[in-house]
């Protein structure tokens, strides 16, 4: 059975099946390819780490440092990366056939402001009762937002027609 794989680069005796190594002191002087041992035992001088930078090179690479800080800095910069992550969320916009001008200007400043944040848009115009006979209202009115959004929002998918619904999706360029 294989011992569990530790995460991060490996460090001192962990890094095992290597005769030699290129080897960066603490400095960051690049002293070129020496012994496992001597690399190992030039960190234990210094009283720091041998850690394995790039480990899939011909010698691997190994710096000496300090282990932990280096840890520590490494789980910094990758929650840094994550914090600068966008999740690109779907926000809902429901329509109605017969819908006001004034509302459907409201609703489209929603839509505008759901772009600029970078979220895509799903447009749900519901028809209930006898609208359905006039579902011709539904796909002009959106077109009218396609038309309205085009500079700033590409068609995902195209109006169409579930049950009592339709539903287009607008993406932001």
């Amino acid at each position: 059975m294989q011992a569990p794989q530790k995460d991060g680069p490996r460090a001192n005796r962990d890094i095992r099946g290597v005769r030699e190594v290129q080897l960066i002191d603490d400095s960051g002087q690049n002293r070129g390819v020496v012994p496992f041992f001597d690399a190992l035992s030039a960190a234990e001088e210094a009283g720091l780490d041998l850690v394995e930078i790039a480990p899939n090179s011909v010698p691997p690479v190994c710096k000496i440092l300090d282990h932990g800080r280096f840890k520590f800095l490494e789980q910094k910069k990758a929650a840094e990366a994550r914090k600068k992550q966008k999740t690109v969320e779907v926000k809902e916009i429901k329509l109605r056939p017969g819908i006001d001008d004034h509302d459907y200007e409201t609703k489209m400043k929603a839509v505008h402001r759901f772009f600029e944040e970078g979220d895509k848009v799903k447009i749900t115009l519901r028809f209930r009762g006898r609208e359905m006979a006039h579902q011709d209202l539904g796909y002009r009115l959106l077109d009218k937002v396609k038309g309205e959004t085009a500079e700033v929002a590409k068609v995902e998918s195209e109006p169409q027609l579930e049950g009592r619904q339709m539903i287009m999706i607008l993406a932001p360029r």
